[in-house]
């Protein structure tokens, strides 16, 4: 109940779907960074009105400059899955884990103006459920490229760009597996974005994405 109070007073008041999690700032080479991240999937619909799926997932962190241009994203923690199918009953998937992993390539550098281009798998594995005696086990998979352009005001830097995505629901009864893909007719999206910094190794970031679906995430990020 808390999640829909969430979204109806949040979600709705901004229209956003957060997005991917890709990071605008490229680590400089063997720098680290890391951070917590809450990501929330209000809406993401399923092909051939097949349903929608939403998503509540939380991650650590973790980006390794392997050069100046090139970075290694890892992330791992938790999420679940609720569906809900066009006919039948809600399945509501328990929380448990939840990892991806990703690169990214600065293609332009400047003092204040930067340019990079990012890829990322996600991939959530809930606990299992049984609906009308019917063991149901579901994978999430969530696959995105961007490319986003950012310009540092200071202690400020927001940023926008577009992403491809296409989010795959896997789905068992019992031994017979299903995988059914996300609308490919809704799979691009305008990525907005802000960076608010807190000291020069600390900073918050939100940012969300219009058109593929209505998500929202936000972290607190370290660079050491």
């Amino acid at each position: 109940m808390e999640y829909f109070k969430f979204y109806v007073g949040y979600g709705k008041f901004y229209n956003f779907l957060c997005c991917s999690l890709l990071w605008h700032k490229v680590p400089k080479q063997k720098e680290f960074f890391s951070g917590f991240q809450t990501h929330f999937i209000f809406k993401r619909d399923l092909e051939d009105n097949l349903g929608k799926i939403k998503s509540m997932q939380q991650f650590l962190l973790l980006s390794y400059g392997l050069f100046d241009w090139l970075a290694l994203d890892l992330k791992a923690g938790g999420g679940d899955i609720r569906q809900y199918p066009t006919l039948g009953p809600k399945a509501d998937y328990p929380y448990n884990f939840a990892g991806g992993y990703g690169l990214r390539l600065k293609l332009y550098d400047t003092q204040k103006i930067k340019m990079v281009f990012g890829f990322q798998h996600i991939s959530v594995h809930p606990k299992s459920i049984h609906l009308q005696g019917i063991k149901n086990k579901a994978v999430l998979d969530d696959w995105q490229t961007s490319l986003l352009v950012s310009y540092d005001f200071g202690r400020i830097t927001p940023y926008l760009g577009t992403r491809w995505s296409r989010l795959d629901y896997i789905h068992w009864q019992d031994q017979k597996r299903k995988r059914i893909m996300s609308r490919l007719d809704r799979s691009w999206a305008l990525i907005l974005g802000i960076d608010f910094s807190l000291n020069k190794k600390i900073w918050l970031n939100l940012e969300g994405s219009y058109f593929d679906s209505e998500a929202l995430s936000a972290s607190l990020n370290f660079s050491f």
